[in-house]
C-alpha cells in the first residue's frame, strides 16, 4: 500500500506537470494548434486531446467503473486504432474549448484521486492500478506528450525532479516491453543508475546486478517514452540491457513505432 504522503507528493507533481504543459499552449493562436508534432499524424491539438481523453477515462475508472468497463470493451474491439480515434475527435474541437475541457479534467482528476480511500485499486486497460500508480502514469503521459508539444514549438523545457516518476515507470515496465514484442525478459534484474536534473543520483535495481544502464535521467526518460531514438542518446549499457533499450516503452498498449534517428536535438 502506498504511503499517503507519497500519494500527496505525486499528485502535487502531476498538478505541476499539467500546469507546465498548459503554459506551452495557453497563449497559442488557434491556427498554431494545428502545427505538426514529432508524432506522425498528430498536431498540438491531438496531443492535448489525448491528454484530455486519458484524464477523463481515469476519472471515469474511479467514479463509474461499470461505464469504464464498457469503454474498455469498445477499445478492445479496435485495439490498434482507438487511441488515435479519440485524439482525432478531440482535435476537432475549437482550441479554446479543448483547452478549457482539459483544464477541467485535470482539476477533476486530482480531486477524485485525492478522495480515494487508502489501498484503493482502480480499473484500467490492464491490471487494476493503485492511486499512486494512476497518478504516476498520468504524470508520465503529460510529460511525454508535453515534450511533443515543446518540440513542435521549438521550446526547450528545463528538466525537473518530476522526471523521477517517469524513470521509475520506465524501469518497472521492462518486463512489459519484452512481452509486447513477444520476447522473454532476462530473469535477472537490471541496475539503472541515473543523474537527475539537479545532479542527484537515482538508482533502481540491485547494486550487484551484472546488467546495468547509466546516464542522465532526461535521456533515459526520453528513450523509455519513445521520444528519442536509441542512437541519439549516450546511455551506457550492458548487452542484455541494450536489447531492452531498443524496445523500451513506459506506456501501456501495443509497441510504439518510436522515433527515427537524428530527430530533435536537445
Amino acid at each position: 500500500m502506498a504511503d499517503p504522503r507519497e500519494v500527496r507528493e505525486v499528485l502535487a507533481d502531476l498538478r505541476a506537470e499539467g500546469e507546465e504543459v498548459d503554459g506551452l499552449v495557453a497563449e497559442l493562436p488557434p491556427a498554431q494548434w494545428g502545427r505538426a508534432t514529432p508524432a506522425a499524424g498528430w498536431s498540438i491539438a491531438h496531443q492535448i486531446a489525448h491528454l484530455l481523453w486519458t484524464d477523463e477515462r481515469a476519472v471515469q475508472s474511479a467514479v463509474d467503473p461499470e461505464g469504464f468497463g464498457r469503454e474498455v470493451a469498445a477499445a478492445m474491439a479496435s485495439p490498434e486504432t482507438f487511441v488515435d480515434e479519440a485524439a482525432e475527435r478531440g482535435a476537432g474541437l475549437a482550441p479554446a474549448e479543448l483547452l478549457a475541457r482539459w483544464r477541467a479534467s485535470r482539476t477533476e482528476l486530482l480531486a477524485v484521486l485525492a478522495a480515494q480511500p487508502a489501498g484503493a485499486k482502480l480499473p484500467w486497460y490492464g491490471p487494476p492500478m493503485s492511486v499512486a500508480s494512476v497518478a504516476t502514469g498520468r504524470l508520465m503521459e503529460t510529460w511525454a506528450h508535453g515534450q511533443d508539444v515543446a518540440d513542435a514549438l521549438g521550446v526547450r523545457r528545463v528538466p525537473t525532479a518530476r522526471l523521477r516518476h517517469v524513470a521509475r515507470i520506465g524501469v518497472r515496465a521492462r518486463g512489459y516491453a519484452y512481452a509486447v514484442h513477444g520476447l522473454t525478459p532476462p530473469a535477472e534484474e537490471f541496475r539503472v543508475e541515473l543523474v537527475g536534473p539537479g545532479g542527484e543520483e537515482w538508482a533502481f535495481g540491485p547494486p550487484g546486478a551484472a546488467q546495468r544502464v547509466s546516464g542522465t535521467a532526461l535521456e533515459f526518460c526520453l528513450l523509455v517514452t519513445q521520444r528519442v531514438h536509441r542512437d541519439d542518446v549516450s546511455l551506457v549499457v550492458g548487452p542484455d540491457a541494450e536489447r531492452w533499450l531498443g524496445i523500451a516503452q513506459s506506456f501501456a498498449g501495443p509497441a510504439g513505432p518510436g522515433r527515427a534517428p537524428g530527430g530533435v536535438r536537445r
